[in-house]
């Protein structure tokens, strides 16, 4: 489960980098719940090639937040955010994520 999310906070924060076949498979597999047989069917490939491309896709999400580090600079200014006792500078630093 913690990989679903980690996969889709990657997802939230760099997608618009991704083609759009990888988003299509990306999102039919972890937000529509389809199999991997179900995708295969819908686009007429094999299971092997959606689960090929899911793979690239991961791995591409994965560098990225190795090199921009987004997902890491998000979490680290909740975790002050979380800890400023101002309101309006709480909420600027959350406005801010």
């Amino acid at each position: 489960m913690e990989d679903v999310i980690y996969y889709n906070e990657l997802y939230d924060l760099y997608s618009s980098l991704l083609t759009n076949k990888q988003r299509e498979y990306f999102e039919d597999y972890y937000f529509r719940n389809l199999s991997f047989s179900e995708m295969a069917q819908n686009y007429e490939v094999s299971r092997n090639a959606i689960f090929k491309q899911l793979k690239i896709t991961k791995e591409k999400l994965e560098e990225f937040e190795k090199n921009l580090k987004l997902l890491d600079k998000k979490n680290r200014l909740l975790k002050i955010a979380s800890l400023v006792k101002d309101d309006k500078l709480k909420k600027e630093i959350e406005n801010l994520i």
